[in-house]
């Protein structure tokens, strides 16, 4: 199978999670769990514009994965503060918690994926 560039469905959230700010983009690598065989329910390029960003969030359950494909932004590591730049991978284990936000006029486009546990 083959999902062509125009073909993935787009959704914008305002403000994810407690905490979230502006409107995030999730373009969807995938339409469904079922499509990462039951093994997981996210995969998906995410775009943060200036000013916008994930609420802190709690995974039960679940792993996430970010790959940050471009830009620069604040990442929340269970509290910690740190940067996140192109080519950094991060990771919040199951019972662990995160947020991500851009404060940079670039864009942010990371790769995100959650796995269950």
């Amino acid at each position: 199978m083959i999902i062509r560039n125009g073909e993935h469905k787009i959704d914008v959230v305002p403000g994810p999670f407690e905490g979230g700010c502006g409107s995030v983009s999730f373009k969807r690598i995938i339409e469904t769990p079922e499509e990462l065989c039951g093994k997981g329910r996210v995969f998906s390029v995410v775009t943060l514009e200036k000013d916008c960003g994930l609420g802190f969030h709690t995974h039960n359950g679940d792993v996430e994965y970010y790959l940050m494909l471009s830009g620069e932004a604040e990442y929340s590591d269970n509290g910690e503060q740190t940067v996140l730049r192109a080519g950094d991978t991060s990771f919040c284990g199951d019972g662990e918690g995160h947020a991500i936000v851009n404060r940079r006029d670039e864009p942010v486009v990371l790769v995100a994926l959650i796995i269950y546990t």
